[in-house]
């Protein structure tokens, strides 16, 4: 009976971590593959939290990427101007825009601006990220603690580095759907 238990046990810790690991596990589905990212919601609680209500939504669907700097970064997130979908959408606003939500309270950490880190972008006032963020093609220490980390690419890093560049590029990449 001892032994049941103890594997009934062991059962639940495995099924119980793999669930919450999966919640923080999001697929960014761009023209060229899927991009699988990791979720930091003991670092960046609010953001993260903002991040999966703006998905939920579908507010990233059809966003594009509109600042897009080769071997820095690729920008998106504008959920008002930057929706090609919607009515709003002007790209040469794209980036001045962001959700009718509150702007959040930096969440600044010690964790790096590396090849693959998602990070909230912000106007020059460290508590206005609202729903822009960025992508780093390279790593970009300059950045840390200065902007929100809130995730990264564990996987399809490839499709990230295929965004076609501009500022914005024309006929720009966008997001296909964020789940």
């Amino acid at each position: 009976m001892n032994k049941f238990i103890k594997k009934l046990l062991i059962l639940f810790f495995i099924l119980t971590n793999n669930t919450i690991a999966e919640e923080n596990i999001m697929i960014l589905k761009l023209k060229d593959g899927d991009v699988k990212i990791e979720l930091f919601p003991d670092t960046a609680p609010n953001h993260v939290k903002r991040i999966k209500q703006l998905a939920e939504e579908g507010k990233y669907d059809g966003v594009v990427f509109h600042r897009v700097i080769d071997g820095f970064m690729a920008q998106t997130g504008d959920v008002k101007f930057g929706n090609s979908s919607n009515n709003d959408f002007n790209i040469g606003r794209a980036g001045t825009g962001g959700s009718n939500l509150p702007d959040l309270k930096e969440e600044f950490s010690s964790l790096p601006h590396q090849k693959g880190t998602l990070s909230m972008a912000r106007s020059q006032d460290p508590n206005s990220a609202n729903s822009q963020f960025f992508i780093c093609f390279e790593a970009a220490s300059f950045l840390d603690k200065q902007y929100t980390v809130f995730g990264k690419v564990i996987d399809g890093m490839e499709f990230v580095d295929k965004i076609k560049r501009g500022e914005p590029a024309s006929d720009p990449d966008k997001i296909i759907s964020f789940k």
